[in-house]
């Protein structure tokens, strides 16, 4: 993924359900900053020269994350998000990541399903906090 790609990026984030989406981290210049930062791991599928579907993900250099995950509807059950999944693995594994978290919506059934089939299991022994920093992301 590069940021000529955000905006069609982020038309999907925005309008697949079950996904959360914030005016500055996730604005372009939010994304820009994360690109420069994760340059290898972030990734889009392309059919016929067209977005089908798109991850995000970093590292600390000790643990990764993987971030808004989208498959336009039509798109699904091909086998996109699989291999945008493995895009992700392969790059982490390359930058010597051992570990890959996420934060899916409870409320997110399909998302949650496809985590599930790939092996990402449902921690219940962690309290997820966060706390927004700046009152202008919404």
């Amino acid at each position: 993924m590069i940021i000529d790609d955000y905006e069609q990026v982020h038309r999907l984030w925005t309008g697949t359900a079950g996904m959360g989406m914030r005016n500055l981290d996730d604005g372009e210049e939010g994304i820009r900053k994360f690109l420069e930062r994760n340059p290898n791991t972030c990734f889009v599928a392309e059919i016929e020269g067209k977005l089908a579907g798109v991850i995000l993900s970093g590292h600390d250099g000790r643990r990764a994350h993987i971030y808004h995950t989208a498959v336009k509807e039509k798109y699904r059950g091909q086998g996109i998000g699989r291999a945008l999944l493995d895009a992700v693995e392969n790059a982490m594994q390359k930058e010597g990541i051992n570990k890959i978290a996420l934060v899916a919506f409870n409320t997110n059934e399909k998302g949650n399903r496809f985590w599930e089939k790939q092996g990402y299991a449902d921690r219940h022994d962690l309290v997820y906090r966060n706390k927004s920093i700046n009152p202008e992301n919404v």
